[in-house]
């Protein structure tokens, strides 16, 4: 459906700038737009090389599997039905961490595994016979790890802090607090919404 929008509105705009006489302004705008995009694929490439080798270097000194201990009160606070031990949980706050610093390249993979996990999980309790849940559908602890990843408690937001530099801005990480506060609200907000529907 979006590629349809947007062939859509390009298909527009040539039209409209061609009988507006304005074909040269849209050409020197694709021109300049094209080159703005590869300078800010090189920038996000090599930001995201950068605090992707910082998150393996913190994964194989054990700092990964030490915030994961620290963290799992919270876990068990978010998803109480995991048992504890259970590969899912790893994902889950490898996936947290990542997002906490702002990695979401970083944080995708733990994220695809611990949903594979969590269905795993699903799974055998469909065959125990302890699980309602029809198989295709998501369970209470996906919903809420899905969710948790949409409001993201954010430490350090990179990608704007990257995009902020990239386009001039003065002071590129002024924008660290506001973000610390609105992803904490929103990250408060998932978590009370959580809680009410998993009563539910």
């Amino acid at each position: 459906m979006l590629n349809y929008l947007w062939a859509g509105m390009i298909i527009i705009g040539i039209i409209f700038g061609a009988f507006q006489g304005n074909m040269e302004e849209i050409t020197n705008a694709a021109l300049d737009s094209s080159r703005e995009a590869v300078t800010l694929c090189i920038t996000m490439m090599g930001v995201m090389a950068f605090w992707c080798g910082l998150m393996e270097i913190a994964s194989r000194a054990g700092i990964i599997q030490m915030a994961s201990k620290k963290l799992t009160p919270i876990v068990s606070f978010l998803f109480p039905n995991i048992p504890r031990g259970h590969k899912a949980n790893e994902y889950i706050t490898t996936n947290f961490i990542a997002n906490f610093l702002g990695l979401g390249w970083a944080a995708t993979p733990a994220g695809l595994q611990g949903m594979a996990a969590l269905a795993d999980l699903e799974e055998e309790r469909r065959q125990r016979g302890i699980s309602k849940v029809q198989k295709g559908v998501a369970s209470n602890e996906m919903c809420t790890f899905l969710i948790m990843n949409i409001s993201s408690l954010q430490l350090i937001p990179i990608h704007v802090v990257a995009y902020r530099s990239q386009y001039g801005s003065v002071n590129p990480a002024g924008i660290v607090g506001a973000g610390i506060v609105a992803t904490a609200i929103s990250t408060g907000v998932a978590v009370i919404f959580c809680k009410i529907m998993d009563r539910k």
